[in-house]
This record gives C-alpha cells, sequence and structure tokens, in this order.
C-alpha cells in the first residue's frame, strides 16, 4: 500500500499539495471549535482565514483555493448558527459572502505570490545547475569523468536517483540503493530521443543519442515532489544533451590524437629511414670493400695494407654497432621500456675505457683528460654512461678541426659529478642549444658533408634523465666550440 501511494505521489505530486491544505483546514477546525465560546464566531473566522494564507504561501495558489472552500464550509457547518448544517439565517449571509471573498481573494494573492517566488527559485537553481555542469564538461576532456559528472547532475536536477547506461557499463549516482534488473533491461531497450519513456516502478528515461548514433540510455526517479515538474523536466533534456555532446567531444577528441598520434609515429618512421639508410650504407659499404678486397688480393697485398684493411673493418664495424645501439636506446626510451640498474661506478674506469676505445677513430685530433687527485663516483647504470660518453665523443670529434683538441674533466659539484666534454668546433647558435637534444635536429652550422642522423645528443639525454641526471650544453670560451655537460648523482656521500 505504501509503495502504491508513493507511486501515485510521484505521478501527480500535486495530490500532496492538496492533501496538505486539507489537513492545514482540519487543524483550522480543531483550533476553532474550542474558542467559540469565548471569542464568538465572527471573530473566529480569522483562524480560517489564516489556514488559508497558509495554504497559500506553503502549498500554492489551487491549495489556497480548496483551503478558502473547504474553510467556507467548515465555518459555515461548525460554527454559524444554526451549528452543524449548511442553513444560514439572515444576518450571517453578510459575514460568510465576506469571508468567502476575503478567503478566496487573499489566498489567491498569496498563492500567486508563492508560486512566482518558486518559479523564480527554480529557474535560478536551474540557471546555476546548467552553468555548472557546462564549466565541468568543459574542463573535463576524458569519458569517464564526464559521465560520472553528468549522473550526479541528473540525480541533482531531478532531485532524486539516476542511473546511466553508456556501452554496456552501468554508473548511478550516490543516491542509488539498490539497482534493479527490470530498470537495466528498459535502459537497454530505449530508444526514445527527445522526450521521456516510462520506465519501471516510477523511473522516466531517454536514450543519449549522438550524431546520429545511439550511446545509451539514461534514467532517473524523483524522490522529492515538487509542483514544478515541466520546468524540471526541460532541465533535464538539456543537461542530458550538454552531457552527450561532451560525451561525443571527448570521442572525437581521443579519436583525434589516435589519428596524431599514428600520423607523428608514421612520420617518425620515415624520417628514421630516411636519416639512417646512409649511415647503415656508409659503414656496411667499407666493411663488404675491405673484406672483399682481403679475400680477393690476400697473397698481393702487404702486410702493411692487410693491417689496415683489417683496422678499417674494426673501426666500421664497432661505428655500426653504436650506430644500432642508439636505435635500440631510441626504442627503448620512446616505449618508455627502460630500466637502468642503478649503482655506484667508478666514472674514471668508465671514462679511461671509452678512449681508449676511440683511440683509433680520433684520426689526428687529440683526446686530453684532466686527471683527478681522487676517485671519481657516481650512481647510475655504467654501461649506459659509457654509451652516453661514447656519443657526446663522436659528436664532439666529427665536429671538431683536424688538429683540434677535445677535453674531458669531471669533478664533484655539491651532491653530483659534473662531466663536462669540451671541443673547438664551430659551436652553434645559443638559441640552438636546446634544440641540439631534440631527434633528428641538426644545427645550421652544420657542414651537409658530415654525417649522422640527429639522434646521438638525443639518446644522451634521454639516457641521463633515465638514470637520474642530467645532460646540458653551452658555448666555449669566447663562443667557440661547445662544451657538452653530464652530471650524475654522487655516489660516494
Amino acid at each position: 500500500m505504501r509503495a502504491y501511494t508513493q507511486s501515485v505521489i510521484r505521478r501527480h505530486p500535486r495530490l500532496s499539495t492538496y492533501g496538505a491544505a486539507v489537513v492545514v483546514v482540519v487543524i483550522a477546525n480543531l483550533v476553532a471549535l474550542p474558542l467559540d465560546h469565548w471569542l464568538g464566531y465572527a471573530r473566529v473566522s480569522m483562524i480560517f482565514l489564516a489556514a488559508v494564507l497558509i495554504s497559500a504561501v506553503k502549498l500554492g495558489s489551487g491549495p489556497a483555493y480548496l483551503a478558502s472552500i473547504l474553510g467556507f464550509f467548515s465555518y459555515n457547518f461548525y460554527l454559524v448558527e444554526p451549528q452543524f448544517t449548511l442553513g444560514i439565517e439572515s444576518e450571517d449571509y453578510l459575514i460568510l459572502l465576506v469571508f468567502i471573498a476575503v478567503a478566496m481573494l487573499t489566498g489567491g494573492l498569496a498563492g500567486r505570490v508563492r508560486d512566482e517566488a518558486s518559479r523564480s527559485l527554480n529557474r535560478a537553481r536551474t540557471t546555476s545547475v546548467l552553468f555548472q555542469a557546462g564549466r565541468d564538461f568543459a574542463a573535463l576532456g576524458d569519458e569517464a569523468p564526464i559521465a560520472e559528472r553528468l549522473v550526479e547532475g541528473l540525480a541533482e536536477a531531478a532531485q532524486g536517483e539516476a542511473v546511466l547506461l553508456i556501452d554496456g557499463r552501468v554508473r548511478q549516482s550516490q543516491s542509488v540503493m539498490t539497482l534493479e534488473p527490470a530498470l537495466i533491461e528498459a535502459l537497454e531497450a530505449c530508444q526514445t530521443t527527445g522526450v521521456l519513456a516510462p520506465g519501471p516502478d516510477g523511473w522516466r528515461l531517454r536514450a543519449l543519442l549522438a550524431e546520429g548514433r545511439r550511446l545509451g540510455a539514461a534514467a532517473w526517479r524523483p524522490t522529492i515532489v515538487t509542483i514544478e515538474e515541466a520546468d524540471q523536466s526541460r532541465l533535464i533534456h538539456v543537461l542530458i544533451d550538454m552531457g552527450t555532446t561532451a560525451i561525443a567531444r571527448s570521442r572525437l577528441s581521443q579519436a583525434w590524437a589516435e589519428i596524431e598520434a599514428r600520423e607523428r609515429t608514421e612520420s617518425l618512421r620515415n624520417a628514421l629511414l630516411s636519416s639512417i639508410s646512409h649511415d647503415l650504407r656508409t659503414p656496411l659499404a667499407a666493411i663488404l670493400a675491405s673484406a672483399s678486397s682481403l679475400r680477393t688480393f690476400r697473397g698481393v697485398f702487404e702486410p702493411e695494407v692487410q693491417d689496415d684493411l683489417l683496422d678499417t673493418i674494426t673501426e666500421e664495424t664497432e661505428r655500426l654497432n653504436a650506430f644500432v645501439g642508439n636505435l635500440l636506446s631510441m626504442t627503448r626510451l620512446e616505449a618508455t621500456a627502460l630500466s637502468p640498474q642503478s649503482a655506484a661506478f667508478d666514472v674514471s674506469e668508465a671514462l679511461d675505457r671509452t678512449l681508449r676505445r676511440y683511440e683509433r677513430r680520433k684520426g689526428s685530433r687529440q683526446l686530453a683528460m684532466t686527471p683527478s687527485a681522487h676517485p671519481l663516483i657516481a650512481l647510475g647504470d655504467p654501461i649506459l654512461f659509457e654509451q652516453v660518453l661514447g656519443n657526446v665523443l663522436d659528436n664532439a670529434l666529427r665536429f671538431s678541426p683536424e688538429d683540434g683538441v677535445v677535453t674531458i674533466a669531471a669533478r664533484y659539484e655539491g651532491n653530483v659529478l659534473a662531466i663536462d666534454v669540451m671541443d673547438q668546433g664551430s659551436g652553434v647558435p645559443e638559441n640552438e642549444l636546446e634544440l641540439i637534444f631534440n631527434k633528428f635536429y641538426r644545427s645550421s652550422t652544420t657542414r651537409e658533408t658530415l654525417q649522422g642522423a640527429g639522434l646521438g645528443l638525443s639518446i644522451v639525454r634521454g639516457l641521463m634523465e633515465a638514470m637520474g641526471g642530467s645532460a646540458v650544453a653551452r658555448l666555449g670560451e669566447q663562443g667557440r666550440g661547445l662544451i657538452v655537460r653530464l652530471q650524475l648523482p654522487r655516489g660516494d656521500s
């Protein structure tokens, strides 16, 4: 019985206000009857007028008119002589006419003022809800938080419960106590987009449609009775449209981001293939030519020539191995799959091994290292650090003149160990000091004859940051040459 009553009230919310008006008139009768002997029935009529005003202010003009009529008959039946009849003595006609006229007039005026105030409050509430929802939808980018905001906004607008079904996923407001299977089935079957569709147990349904495609459905059920059902319905429809548009916008943004990511990946792939094609062919051609010469003319070449060809094969193989290692490191950095093993290691030993490896490749250039009076210990991955140092040295040697000197200096600076690699090349413009760490970037001062894919320094920064360090560049003295500084956390503290 209680469930049936609640269902009726949800379908006809005005019934509760008219019922309340009846209760107010009954209370007025209970108050007026005992006072009739002391005040007289003419004065007691003010109690019924007060009941009419209360109904008008609290319930609206319709309940006020009902209270006026009920008060008129109650006043006539219980208080006006002869009592307990609807008969009227001639001298009481004026009192009753004045009473009904005043009751209807004051009740109507007060009720209309109350109704207008209620509509103004509802309009203000609607504006506030829509403004806040619009601001939230604009600030949110992902679909999930937009859907959560929409379901809570629906519950707020309906002053009750709300449920969303989008792509098979159910979201419900915090006010929902139990989720009925019949409601889920109704949401799955709902195709109504522009008007309300009746649902089970007082729920109201509407499908979510964006750009001609059904995204899902929404359901809401008021738990607080309101007489402004039309305004509430308009608010809910606008809110649903705003939320659906925001979800569609989020999906379009995600699809566009995926398209841009694929385009960037394709562009990166093409640029990488274009850049490395020459760098891969050059050492391979040198290795192939030297090996073929040794096989064909092994008995003809002098031992010195054979040694030179073997050195060429070794150098080009090391160069090719370093280049392939850079490509693998760049791939792992892009995929965030690089996990350096951080440990304390002797930087002096890593520097010494790297310098010995580059002795054959330096040509007429010189490699100089400023000695340190004490061990230089840093925290990082020694294997990755040697790759970093090799890239920096290779870059410094390629851009140094034939008789230039590449200097390496390492020292402690507070809690970090700084390694500076200085060349005597032409340097780069100051506004390009950060750009040289970007993939495939070649400075405007780079000669066209110099080989390189533009990955070396980009890998240097990526590996150093993965080890918890950093890599920066600055110009040398008087703007000549380039100094690349590598910094790692100090390992002996």
